[in-house]
């Protein structure tokens, strides 16, 4: 077996039969072997090669695939925020009020979407563990060089599956063991700490390989373990209360002084659907439309009219589209707004007809019209285009490192230095540069959301909470350079807007809303676990 890089990097294909052996020695599976052929390979000694031991560990890689599938990590990130929003259309998407119960904020403990992440992150580390289990045993024989290398690298994924759960349900169980054990909960804090002392430790960080190129793609590399690392610093104050702000600006530096990434001189190139060769992309997970499935967000986002817009063989189902008051924040100079959102007249690819126009209103999470609201265009949609996508999924970049740095200058008065980066990566958006520059003191200043709950004519009904949000300005830059790239959630809770603020027909709910509650059938499985603060059960 080996891991596909070209298009499809982290599928498992049967490869040559040697290792149809080493699963049979390390699963027990029943595998009918001619003795003939292999009575001289025995497994005291079968050595696993690289390639043998990189097609095991992607088994803790493919289940990334689910964030942008059915309900998956960008719909936990995405549906809860002020961006993105599923209304009632004549098609449907009621679906028993679990989008409304997202925008709203009063989920339960058997709302999917939150189980699906917390049953996808586990499935992953217990593969993980398996494969270090197998490693540390000896039960898998590898050679001791490379098995340092591989439990670096397995460690690191782990620490990037925890820091998802530290991120959604914050107070889970801490599984660094493969046996049948019932896992005990573990703090939030203690998460975080874990994660951290991962990540910092020198037999994972540095024996992560340095390598960029076709070969380490998909895989965590020492630089975006230490992009993980920045990511986990700067939410430190939510996921453990103390701030950690220069150890942030610390882990961006890594990145930033290796030289291997860049940004993009073309904004959509980031996302388009041959993308395996940007140098701004830093950890990547790979979608294929035939081996590697799993994207089907785009489904969500399009209209079934649609399917004639780009010649695709699949009929969009329609049902997600933007907040007009995040739309309405956009400098008209901005190309990042054409480039995230199809908005207008929608034309036939073939003869150029308006097959429908697009307008920026929803009147009401209840019921809106299929024209009404712009969809997500950021990720290219080819010729041809299927219910499963072939674009490869920035799941860190470049820019992020910039603008992590930017902020944790901000927030420790250093915001001309912090205007200085944030300026930098605006370049590419506009054609005039003194357009693209940003000022410390603008940085500084109030979001430029109109925030409160929309009348069905798209007034302010409610305007709730008007304070002003500290740094303000530079979430509004996150929401502009990373919409619809699952994050807006964590970037709402660390500017306090998330559990405060009102938009479109939500209003705040509560402080415990930025965890999500612990799924009731794993409630009931597990005595060890406690329900969050503020849910039932448990």
């Amino acid at each position: 077996m080996k891991l596909i890089y070209k298009k499809e990097r982290i599928y498992v294909k049967p490869a040559f039969t040697g290792f149809i052996l080493l699963l049979a020695i390390l699963f027990g599976g029943c595998v009918k072997l001619d003795e003939e052929v292999y009575s001289e390979v025995l497994e005291e000694t079968f050595t696993a090669t690289e390639a043998d031991v990189t097609a095991l560990i992607a088994s803790g890689y493919t289940p990334l695939r689910y964030i942008m599938g059915w309900q998956g990590l960008f719909d936990i990130q995405e549906e809860p925020g002020d961006i993105i929003i599923t209304p009632t259309r004549p098609n449907g998407w009621d679906d028993g009020g679990t989008y409304k119960r997202m925008h709203f904020h009063t989920w339960d403990n058997e709302q999917w979407q939150c189980r699906n992440t917390w049953l996808t992150c586990y499935e992953a580390i217990n593969n993980v563990n398996r494969v270090m289990s197998q490693i540390q045993s000896g039960s898998l024989p590898i050679e001791e060089e490379q098995s340092v290398k591989v439990l670096a690298e397995l460690r690191a994924l782990r620490a990037l599956w925890y820091s998802i759960l530290c991120d959604t349900h914050g107070n889970v169980p801490l599984v660094i063991a493969y046996n049948d054990e019932l896992p005990k909960q573990s703090s939030r804090a203690d998460i975080y700490k874990f994660i951290i002392d991962e990540l910092t430790d020198t037999d994972v960080i540095e024996n992560l390989t340095e390598v960029v190129d076709q070969t380490t793609y998909g895989r965590i590399t020492k630089w975006a373990a230490y992009q993980l690392l920045a990511r986990m610093y700067l939410n430190a104050e939510v996921y453990s209360g103390t701030a950690e702000w220069e150890k942030c600006i610390l882990a961006c530096n890594k990145v930033i002084a290796c030289e291997k990434y860049d940004l993009e001189s073309n904004y959509k190139d980031i996302f388009k659907v041959d993308n395996e060769d940007s140098d701004e992309i830093v950890f990547a997970v790979p979608y294929d439309n035939k081996n590697g499935t799993g994207w089907n967000a785009h489904m969500k986002q399009l209209l079934p009219a649609h399917r004639d817009v780009f010649n695709m063989t699949a009929q969009p189902w329609g049902g997600s589209s933007a907040n007009p008051q995040f739309i309405n924040s956009y400098d008209p100079q901005d190309k990042r707004f054409d480039a995230t959102w199809l908005h207008g007249d929608q034309l036939n690819a073939t003869n150029g007809s308006v097959v429908m126009t697009l307008v920026n209103k929803m009147p009401s999470i209840y019921d809106c019209e299929f024209e009404e609201g712009y969809r997500v265009c950021k990720y290219e949609i080819e010729a041809g285009c299927k219910s499963n996508m072939s674009n490869d999924l920035p799941y860190f970049r470049y820019a992020d490192v910039l603008l992590m740095k930017a902020e944790c200058l901000l927030r420790t008065g250093k915001s001309d230095e912090a205007a200085v980066l944030v300026s930098e990566v605006r370049t590419r958006d506009f054609d005039d540069i003194n357009d693209a520059k940003v000022t410390g003191a603008e940085l500084l200043g109030n979001t430029t959301i109109q925030y409160g709950t929309l009348a069905e004519d798209g007034t302010i009904d409610s305007p709730g909470d008007q304070s002003a949000v500290l740094y303000g300005r530079f979430l509004d830059e996150l929401g502009w350079e990373f919409a619809a790239e699952f994050r807006r959630r964590t970037d709402m809770i660390r500017f306090g807007v998330y559990q405060t603020k009102s938009w479109y027909n939500h209003e705040p709910q509560g402080a415990h809303t930025i965890l999500f509650p612990i799924g009731l059938e794993e409630l009931n499985t597990n005595s060890n676990l406690v329900q969050n603060p503020g849910y039932t059960g448990g």
